[in-house]
């Protein structure tokens, strides 16, 4: 299939539900979960430090140095899978990724808040292309300012082998998290290739 634009006012966001085959999906869920250095990173939660609810790991160009929620990143290299990976999401969204960021969602408890990808070392309009591997999750969305809009929230469900494409305003208007559930699942890999300003 191909990147599909979804009606999203201020956002320009696409899907492609098969952007990767089954057979290669399961093959890079294995290794990459076995060979990933996966790191547990403490944040503050309303002044409280708790261990983050996933599994981490930061890859990109030795320059591509990034921070949100108080973690300052040094990127670990490229393995040759995810220069694979780099590279068919670099054709699908016509534009170049310098890193990536790889979460591991262990179970229905692991989960992301809401957030935006919006720190300035992204720049104004980043284009952030995300692929799943594993166990489909719900990905909501909803509006920043909701009273600027009359749209409510939404629910994707990404499936294993999707590709989910953020681009132009989105993070701007938008935001987004993956909820916990009280389902049992079996875990998801997501990677978030995106492009770090080294000057902004």
């Amino acid at each position: 299939m191909a990147l599909t634009l979804l009606p999203l006012p201020d956002a320009e966001v696409l899907l492609d539900p098969e952007f990767l085959s089954p057979a290669e999906s399961r093959s890079l869920l294995t290794e990459l979960t076995e060979t990933i250095p996966w790191r547990q990173e403490p944040i503050k939660l309303f002044g409280k430090e708790v261990m983050q609810p996933r599994l981490t790991s930061w890859h990109g160009d030795p320059a591509a140095r990034y921070q949100y929620s108080r973690l300052a990143l040094t990127p670990q290299a490229w393995t040759p899978a995810l220069l694979r990976l780099r590279e068919q999401a670099q054709a699908a969204a016509g534009c170049n990724f310098n890193s990536v960021l790889l979460n591991l969602y262990r179970y229905g408890q692991d989960s992301m808040g809401w957030h935006a990808d919006d720190e300035p070392e992204l720049g104004l309009a980043p284009v952030i292309a995300s692929i799943s591997l594993g166990a489909t999750r719900n990905f909501r969305l909803k509006p920043r300012d909701p009273r600027h809009t009359n749209h409510s929230a939404v629910t994707l469900a990404l499936t294993n082998g999707s590709l989910l494409l953020m681009q132009g305003t989105t993070q701007q208007h938008w935001l987004h998290a993956i909820p916990k559930t009280a389902v049992s699942v079996a875990p998801r890999l997501n990677l978030t290739f995106r492009r770090v300003l080294t000057s902004y």
